[in-house]
């Protein structure tokens, strides 16, 4: 069963967007990120991303990089993630993928990586740091094509090297709109359309877009040109402006809903 495949040709039938959630597994804390993970997926996003807390999350900007601190603070490892994740599979049927930096995949074990990931129900893997021309050593490892390779594409990234890109990935292509990190304000809709202009001549695969995402008004805009939107760091600056509130889950709920609503 391939799960994000079955994801975009169901929206493709409705005719929506899909909504991609990214958030830090273990912020603030192991059991209040499981309450907020189960709060988006109850109130309409597609895809779950959820990143692998690392202690040098060089393409995210302050507030990921803080959120990831916080969950390093309750020692939250790749092996934890694996186990949250069987946990929201209790509950949900979304596509997951893991969101990661390279060494706590290395430091996991490479060879275990796959299995393990698999069995959790995790459906792919997105590793900032990997370039395709690396990718041999991770991929070699999964058997089947039930887990996909999520792999990114630069703003700056010329058509021949997008061509080589896709011919490595499968699920979908994570297409960013800007050159920066994560978080980083600002957000030329004509730039993102030159990009996914070119990306569609090269593939067939869905692509998704973030980066500098974070408005009602951002989702609706993107949505109208990419198979998907990535929110990430808007959910993450909620979680830390409201940490102490006894209606932090409430209100991630209500937002992800909002954002969903514009993807329609």
């Amino acid at each position: 069963m391939n799960r994000i495949n079955d994801a975009f040709t169901q929206l493709k039938q409705t005719k929506e967007t899909a909504l991609v959630g990214f958030v830090t597994a273990g912020d603030p804390d192991i059991n209040t990120s499981l309450k907020i993970i189960t709060a988006m997926c109850e109130n309409g996003i597609d895809i779950l991303e959820l990143g692998v807390p690392f202690s040098d999350p060089t393409a995210d900007g302050p507030v990921i990089q803080r959120s990831s601190a916080r969950a390093l603070q309750h020692n939250v490892s790749l092996k934890t993630v694996l186990e949250m994740i069987r946990e929201i599979r209790t509950t949900t049927s979304i596509p997951i993928i893991i969101f990661s930096y390279y060494n706590p995949i290395l430091a996991y074990g490479i060879d275990a990586f796959y299995p393990d990931a698999v069995d959790a129900g995790a459906d792919g893997v997105l590793v900032v740091d990997l370039p395709m021309e690396e990718a041999g050593e991770l991929t070699s490892q999964w058997p089947e094509n039930e887990f996909s390779l999520i792999n990114l594409v630069a703003p700056t990234t010329p058509k021949d090297r997008m061509d080589k890109i896709v011919k490595s990935a499968s699920g979908f292509l994570y297409l960013v709109s800007k050159t920066g990190v994560t978080g980083s304000d600002g957000l030329d809709t004509t730039e993102v359309k030159t990009q996914m202009d070119i990306l569609r001549s090269v593939t067939d695969l869905p692509v998704c877009v973030g980066f500098g995402i974070s408005t009602v008004e951002d989702v609706a805009a993107v949505a109208s040109l990419a198979d998907g939107v990535v929110i990430g760091s808007a959910f993450e600056r909620l979680i830390e402006k409201n940490i102490d509130s006894p209606d932090l889950v409430q209100m991630v709920g209500l937002v992800t809903a909002e954002y969903k609503h514009a993807t329609k």
